[in-house]
């Protein structure tokens, strides 16, 4: 992220290899010359006015990083660019105030270090646990700011990135600016390790942008997707990404596409009393949604020759999933046989 230092023109290094040679150092200087002359150094992009310390001999202001500061032996004090920072992330996220915030995501768009950046992407995401928050940090144009490290090269740092843009989902207003990054938000589910922190952080995000219909349009090619990952996955994916094919299959203006939608027979294997309740009970409240749509004879015709589609797997006359409801009438949880 940082601009390479310039590297000080040729004569400047010869005329201070002249000043040190009397002292004896030529052939030292020589050596730290060559090896200087090619390589450049990283900038800080944070320390934007490096400090400066005077030498007590003779008043010379070294500047940190320079050739001279290194052959000179004295210390040089360097600004910490977390400085500024490090009292506001261990504040309350309900102390936080408008310059607080500002000062973050200003921060946050420079700092290279990547544990600094997870850690400045966790506290605005604690802070926009808080409605004023989330209100301040979309009229700072925050949420630009945080979506573009979704493609942070750092995993934990995109983990961050959807936590707080799910803290900031749960506000109307946002919702209309973070439904832009959608299309990314699948792309990461897709493309991360199944079971993996991404995948749950963006599945998160997808059930607060679907609770309700505004938006549930934009994931409606998705369900190939969430069935696929509803089939390899924890429990702990399994509940999540039933949350949002919940929500989806609630709105019957995106039925059609749910049920078009590629499904893998696999998935019937999921309706068994050894499936732990908390994915089972939703797995129903999905098919009972699914069960609510009644398709014309026409419709279920052209249907049926769409091959492995969901109505197929789970709808048709012919599929396998109906004996296994029967029996799941005798599981042992109530409301499993309710539902």
């Amino acid at each position: 992220m940082g601009d390479g230092s310039v590297v000080p023109r040729l004569g400047n290094m010869k005329a201070l290899l002249g000043i040190v040679a009397g002292a004896g150092a030529s052939y030292g200087l020589y050596k730290l010359i060559s090896g200087q002359v090619f390589k450049k150094t990283k900038k800080n992009p944070l320390n934007e006015s490096p400090s400066v310390k005077s030498s007590q001999q003779g008043g010379i202001k070294l500047r940190p990083g320079s050739l001279l500061a290194k052959v000179s032996g004295l210390d040089v004090v360097c600004a910490r660019p977390d400085d500024a920072t490090s009292e506001i992330v261990h504040q309350s996220p309900n102390k936080l105030e408008l310059h607080h915030l500002k000062m973050l995501l200003s921060r946050l768009q420079t700092i290279d270090n990547v544990s600094n950046r997870a850690q400045f992407l966790l506290t605005l995401g604690n802070a926009a646990a808080f409605t004023v928050n989330q209100n301040q940090i979309r009229e700072l144009e925050g949420i630009p700011v945080i979506a573009g490290f979704l493609s942070d090269p750092a995993p934990e740092v995109r983990v961050q990135a959807l936590n707080a843009l799910n803290n900031l989902c749960m506000n109307i207003q946002n919702q209309e600016q973070i439904k832009l990054y959608v299309p990314q938000v699948l792309e990461l589910i897709e493309m991360s390790a199944v079971n993996s922190d991404l995948q749950l952080g963006a599945l998160r995000l997808l059930t607060n942008l679907s609770v309700t219909d505004k938006h549930q349009h934009l994931l409606k090619g998705s369900v190939t997707l969430l069935l696929s990952l509803l089939v390899v996955s924890s429990e702990a994916l399994q509940v999540q990404t039933l949350k949002v094919l919940v929500n989806l299959s609630s709105n019957p203006d995106v039925m059609d596409d749910i049920v078009q939608a590629q499904a893998p027979a696999s998935v019937l294997l999921l309706f068994d009393e050894r499936t732990s309740p908390a994915v089972l009970l939703r797995l129903l409240t999905f098919v009972g949604n699914l069960k609510a749509w009644r398709p014309s004879a026409q419709v279920a015709d052209e249907l049926r020759r769409k091959q492995d589609c969901l109505f197929l797997v789970m709808l048709d006359e012919s599929s396998q999933l109906h004996g296994k409801l029967v029996r799941l009438l005798s599981h042992p949880a109530g409301e499993i046989q309710a539902q």
